[in-house]
C-alpha cells in the first residue's frame, strides 16, 4: 500500500507502488511494502521515537518485528520535502528522488545494512539503480565508493525489527 499525504509532482500512488513491486521482484524480497510519503515534520518525530534522533530524515525503513503479519516485508517511510530538496539541487524530478528512496528503503527492508557491510548496499543499489532508469543513488551522492555488489547477510530467526536510515544529503 502507499500513501501520499504529501504530494509529489508527477507521481502518483499507483506509479509508486508499481516502482516498488519492480525494486522488491529485482532483490527479490517476498512480501507487501507499505510505503509512507510525508512531511519533514512527521519523518523527525518518527525518527526521534524509533532511533532518538530529533532530527527530520529523507527515508526510514521498519522492517517486520517477530510477530509480523504475514506477508508483509516492512514499511517504509519518506520525506517528500527531503525529495524535494534533493531533487532540486540534484536536478532531476521530485518523482524520481522519492524512486531512489523507497529503493534504498527497499534494500534495508531485504537486509542490506550501509553502515555494516563494507560496500555491499552501495554496490546493489547503484546496479538497481542503473537497471530501474533512475538517477544517481542515495548511497553513491553520500561518497561512498560503491563496490561489487554482494548478498546480505541472513537475519536471524526471531530478530527484532529495527529501524534503518538513509543518509540525507547535504
Amino acid at each position: 500500500m502507499v500513501i501520499l499525504r504529501k504530494p509529489v509532482a508527477g507521481l502518483s500512488d499507483t506509479a509508486l507502488a508499481k516502482f516498488v513491486e519492480r525494486a522488491s521482484r529485482a532483490i527479490k524480497l517476498k512480501g507487501t511494502v507499505n510505503v509512507l510519503v510525508t512531511g519533514s515534520s512527521e519523518l523527525r518525530s518518527l525518527n526521534r521515537r524509533f532511533r532518538a534522533k530529533d532530527q527530520p530524515t529523507d527515508v526510514l525503513s521498519f522492517p517486520p518485528g517477530p510477530c509480523f503479519v504475514n506477508g508483509l516485508a516492512g514499511d517504509i517511510a519518506i520525506s517528500a520535502d527531503i525529495a524535494r530538496e534533493n531533487a532540486r539541487r540534484l536536478g532531476h524530478s521530485a518523482a524520481q528522488e522519492v524512486k531512489i528512496l523507497a529503493l534504498h528503503g527497499v534494500l534495508h527492508l531485504v537486509g542490506y545494512d550501509h553502515e555494516r557491510d563494507q560496500g555491499a548496499m552501495a554496490g546493489k543499489e547503484a546496479d538497481l539503480r542503473r537497471s530501474l532508469g533512475l538517477p544517481s543513488g542515495l548511497i553513491e551522492r553520500s561518497g561512498k565508493t560503491a563496490m561489487p555488489a554482494k548478498k546480505p547477510q541472513a537475519k536471524a530467526a526471531g530478530a527484532s525489527a529495527r529501524v534503518t536510515q538513509g543518509r540525507r544529503s547535504r
